[in-house]
């Protein structure tokens, strides 16, 4: 009985050396993956972050999608910002509203993203009255007072439309019926892109307006007004669209209605987001002039020359190209960031 005992004594010291044994080992392989880890950079104190309120126009596109994106990575705590963030949902109140928000909470700057040119002076004056710096980002805004923002960064969207416009005299043989979906109008990107296209018909006689109408640069409307004009009966050879999205609900309707895309129909959009020059590449659309939405590290950079006592540029255009079948290919797309 006495060596029964201390053999059930010798297996449970046993038991228990093992777990010993394995608890030790975690413990040592653990030491070793912090000691080669290096030392783990500590987020920055709340008190020490710079604070960003940015009222963006909404969700509408691919391209505004990849701007938000943009913007949140560029003002992250890793950065060293609080960033706040406002979908205005396609509403100008909504902005204006946001606007007085991020005065209310003493945000160091505003970033803002107008939805629409005009409207904008009164609470614009009151974030000058704050101290509050403001940056304007893709559209424009038209004040009556310069000074109420600090600068401007994003797209000369006219000279997008002189973009397309010159593509079409090189490329196209009159006489030309257009169809032209607007984007919001009232916007900067509407504006500038369909006075490209309006001087573009002063210059070219044969050129045709046959329909006009605003798709918001959504592409369910974009869809609808091309079925609209499909069920008219208008005859046209041209498909004017002020956006990608508005585009891709172009080509869906076309297909629907057994019209070849690129083929039957020269389609020209802007943007150049990622899935539309895979259209380009497969044919199903003939020109997109660029517009590129990644400004966050461009609105990073001037925050960062206000933080030093530099004077930014007042208005920074960023430098954009067009594509077609004839300088596109698989590598230009998989290279680019939206």
């Amino acid at each position: 009985m006495k060596q029964e005992k201390c053999g059930k004594f010798y297996f449970c010291y046993k038991h228990f050396n093992r777990k010993k044994t394995i608890l030790l080992s975690y413990f040592l392989i653990l030491i070793f993956l912090v000691s080669c880890s290096g030392p783990q950079k500590a987020a920055p104190a709340e008190k020490d972050l710079i604070v960003v309120g940015f009222s963006q126009v909404g969700s509408e596109s691919d391209w505004r999608n990849a701007n938000t994106v943009s913007m949140q990575e560029a003002f992250s705590v890793e950065n060293g910002y609080r960033l706040i963030f406002d979908d205005a949902q396609q509403k100008q109140e909504k902005q204006i509203t946001a606007i007085r928000n991020f005065i209310n909470q003493g945000v160091d700057y505003i970033v803002l993203a107008p939805i629409t040119m005009e409207g904008w002076d009164t609470v614009l004056t009151e974030a000058k009255a704050a101290g509050i710096p403001v940056i304007i980002v893709d559209r424009m805004v038209d004040t009556d007072d310069p000074d109420l923002f600090t600068c401007w960064v994003g797209s000369d969207t006219r000279r997008e439309g002189d973009l397309a416009v010159k593509w079409m005299e090189e490329n196209l043989t009159a006489p030309l019926n257009i169809v032209h979906l607007q984007g919001n109008i009232g916007s900067s990107a509407q504006a500038g892109r369909t006075e490209g296209l309006e001087a573009g018909l002063q210059n070219n006689p044969e050129w045709k307006l046959v329909f006009q109408a605003p798709g918001d640069f959504v592409q369910a409307k974009g869809q609808e007004l091309m079925e609209e004009v499909l069920a008219s009966g208008i005859d046209f050879n041209v498909i004017y669209a002020e956006n990608d999205n508005m585009a891709y609900g172009v080509i869906a309707a076309l297909k629907a209605h057994d019209v070849v895309p690129g083929k039957d129909v020269t389609i020209i959009s802007f943007d150049a987001a990622h899935d539309a020059l895979k259209l380009v590449l497969s044919g199903e659309l003939n020109l997109d002039v660029e517009c590129n939405p990644l400004h966050g590290p461009r609105v990073r950079s001037i925050i960062e020359q206000l933080e030093r006592g530099e004077t930014p540029e007042k208005f920074t255009y960023v430098d954009e190209v067009y594509f077609d079948s004839s300088n596109l290919t698989e590598d230009i797309i998989a290279s680019r960031g939206y």
